[in-house]
């Protein structure tokens, strides 16, 4: 199909699927449990460190995590002490484990006190059209206190060649305001313009049957691909597209 059907053919479906219902079964449900910012950007960053695997478990642990942090996961941050740090040690997602989430816990709260919160790194770090610099910056920043060395895997480095699927979904969570309840918006120094594409299996088969990327590898150089294929769709929300990749992989099986 030519650009213009495709672009028809893609915004009716981010129509059919950027809505409250996709929250149902998606695990951005566990940021939607909060109303207080550092709340939702905590919870939210957690539960996309883990959001890789079957979903129904990603969103069962995730829920166990908070449940771990008292339910107040800004609080539990920045006032836990050694002791409560304890009952994370059990707590495991796949390759991430208690040690890694006590990590997380520890890092954060270095990100809190000393960088005035996760948004601050963030958005500190915008030089170029996306915000992949941006999340390299945020990794230094996120490990620059002791820190065991195999937890550096669970904060990827686009930099490194990483498509960083799980942080760029996050980012898309907190700053895309897309007036329909799903994504929240709260962060307004990012603009949704420079967002990237949560690039995984299902997002990047279905890029390549539309022809939106050619590139085999779910790599940093193929986010690179999508995002400028999705930026000549729509310049100032190149991310919706997300909803529409992902749910014609997941839902439909395109």
């Amino acid at each position: 199909m030519n650009k213009k059907d495709l672009k028809d053919f893609l915004d009716a479906k981010v129509i059919q699927y950027n809505n409250p219902k996709f929250i149902e079964s998606d695990p951005i449900q566990i940021p939607h449990q909060f109303s207080k910012k550092e709340d939702i950007e905590i919870s939210g960053f957690l539960t996309a460190t883990i959001a890789w695997g079957n979903r129904k478990s990603i969103i069962n642990n995730a829920k166990r995590l908070m449940e771990l942090l008292d339910n107040s996961p800004y609080d539990f941050i920045l006032n836990h002490s050694e002791t409560d740090l304890e009952k994370l040690s059990p707590f495991v997602h796949r390759t991430f484990n208690g040690h890694d989430c006590i990590q997380f816990i520890k890092s954060l709260k270095h990100i809190y006190k000393n960088h005035n919160g996760q948004e601050s790194v963030f958005s500190k770090h915008i030089k170029t059209e996306s915000l992949q610099v941006s999340i390299s910056k945020f990794k230094l920043a996120f490990f620059e206190i002791e820190h065991l060395q195999r937890t550096q895997k669970h904060v990827s480095d686009p930099l490194k060649n990483s498509a960083a699927k799980r942080i760029n979904m996050f980012l898309r969570w907190m700053a895309r305001n897309d007036n329909a309840g799903v994504d929240f918006g709260i962060w307004k120094s990012l603009p949704p313009s420079k967002l990237s594409c949560p690039l995984d299996v299902h997002s990047g088969n279905v890029a390549r049957k539309l022809g939106l990327l050619q590139r085999k590898q779910n790599d940093a150089k193929a986010l690179l691909e999508l995002d400028t294929a999705l930026r000549e769709l729509d310049a100032n929300d190149p991310v919706k597209y997300d909803f529409a990749l992902f749910g014609l992989g997941v839902f439909e099986g395109f």
